[in-house]
């Protein structure tokens, strides 16, 4: 298969119409108008923070041509002139031109795209990047039909490209009749491996040996496009609103977690967006070889002579591995202290290892949301405490059952339930390996910190996730 086809007109199926020919004028206004019609496209302009900003700057959505135009996209056909770019915009059938050729927009309203986890696949094998790279993708893709997006996967941090992309196509029969090729895709005369972004999700999935809810949080994590979404924001903000009139908008609650600063959401109890969450990348270390088990205060103690702040640990009981988290990436001489001073755990000789990228970034994600749900049930528990009345003198009030003294039974002092409670919280504390949850101790006024009790969480059926306070 070569890895520079033909272009292939929108109208127009091979074979049929009128030949468009490669480098000629029309293909260049062709492309510069679909290059167009690709920023304001409903699989790119909700979820591309400054288009939606241009989109929504005026009542009628009309965006200016010359800001479109200045795009890196776009840089080949600026040299041509603004009235030439406003020729090939004249020409499409999804946007409308004014009538001082001065600004664009849609024909139609927006939509949520719908099947698009559905409509993507997964191609690897694409070597290294160069310049027309992209524009190759583009034309190699489309030589199966339409594509909405050819998005080159990148390594965090550098952005090197690791050489697979994601593809989304607009029409399903498009991604199968790429998936079920004869002969298979191939770059540059090399077989490419290729699957739906479903198979690909299951494939790590099975890798990383998930299952449950972690499973399903991470296949969540790669079918859901990372960062903005317009359809989000607008629902966040229709929540807002509706709530006006009726009760004082709860206040907001943040987490300080790895060194940022994270609003936390009210969605499931207490979560985070995972886009928001940093990558540290090497601030995690895995121990397989456990047999099934973990104790999670022996694995504490070693641990607490070397780390100010204790790691947070994860363990699915029956697995023969788990990870343990820290607060900042870990030293070659913190890595050697953990493999010398934790060779043991329930009683195995454990192999410790630095987690894949992938595996470690979805922890970390799933580290913040714990420690969100934590943040949450706190923030709720001073609100309620706060609408003491009477009961806010000297520890509690007569609460009655939790009433307007926030305190339980409490009596007018409060003083025994109060210390009943945090005698639990130390009981839980000090018996981790019993208890299914625990708080993710990462610092600031809305996380887990040391000697405050510990909010009362639902335990889960597998996840077994630990930490000191």
């Amino acid at each position: 298969m070569s890895t520079e086809p033909a272009a292939v007109s929108d109208e127009k199926k091979p074979g049929e119409g009128a030949e468009i020919h490669e480098g000629s004028e029309d293909e260049k206004l062709q492309n510069a108008r679909k290059q167009i019609e690709f920023y304001f496209a409903d699989s790119n302009l909700p979820f591309d923070k400054f288009m939606w900003s241009l989109h929504t700057a005026n009542a009628e959505h009309w965006v200016p041509i010359k800001t479109v135009s200045s795009f890196k996209r776009m840089r080949e056909y600026v040299s041509k002139g603004h009235e030439w770019i406003v020729k090939a915009l004249r020409t499409s059938k999804e946007l409308e031109v004014d009538e001082a050729g001065e600004n664009a927009r849609r024909r139609t309203e927006v939509q949520p795209p719908k099947g698009q986890f559905e409509r993507s696949i997964y191609a690897k094998g694409f070597g290294d990047e160069t310049s027309d790279l992209q524009k190759k993708l583009e034309e190699f893709f489309n030589q199966y039909g339409e594509t909405n997006a050819v998005r080159m996967r990148r390594v965090d941090g550098n952005k090197q490209f690791k050489g697979s992309v994601f593809v989304e196509f607009a029409e399903m029969k498009s991604a199968e009749a790429f998936l079920n090729a004869d002969p298979k895709p191939s770059w540059d005369g090399t077989e490419l491996l290729i699957m739906s972004k479903e198979a690909y999700c299951d494939m790590k999935i099975k890798e990383k040996g998930l299952t449950g809810k972690t499973a399903e949080m991470r296949k969540d994590s790669i079918a859901t496009r990372k960062g903005f979404n317009a359809f989000q924001e607008m629902q966040d903000e229709k929540k807002g609103k509706g709530q006006k009139g009726k009760d004082k908008p709860n206040p907001e609650v943040w987490l300080e977690f790895m060194g940022s600063k994270i609003r936390v959401q009210e969605e499931d109890g207490g979560s985070v967006k995972s886009e928001n969450v940093p990558y540290i990348k090497g601030a995690t270390m895995k121990f397989t070889g456990c047999g099934g088990d973990a104790n999670f205060s022996e694995m504490k103690t070693p641990l607490r002579e070397r780390f100010a702040r204790v790691p947070y640990i994860q363990f699915s009981k029956g697995d023969d591995f788990g990870l343990v988290g820290f607060d900042k990436a870990l030293t070659e001489d913190e890595i050697d202290y953990v493999k010398t001073n934790l060779k043991t755990v329930n009683s195995n000789e454990v192999q410790w290892s630095i987690p894949e990228e992938d595996e470690e970034k979805q922890f970390q994600i799933d580290r913040a949301n714990f420690a969100a749900r934590s943040a949450l049930s706190r923030s709720q528990d001073r609100k309620g405490a706060s609408r003491g009345g009477r009961g806010g003198g000297r520890g509690g009030g007569r609460g009655g059952r939790g009433g307007r003294g926030g305190g339980g039974r409490g009596g007018r002092g409060g003083g025994r339930s109060g210390e009943k409670s945090q005698s639990a919280a130390i009981s839980e504390e000090q018996s981790g390996e019993k208890r299914k949850r625990a708080v993710e101790p990462d610092g600031g006024p809305d996380t887990g910190v040391r000697g405050q009790a510990i909010p009362t969480i639902a335990p889960s059926k597998k996840a077994k996730t630990d930490a000191a306070l």
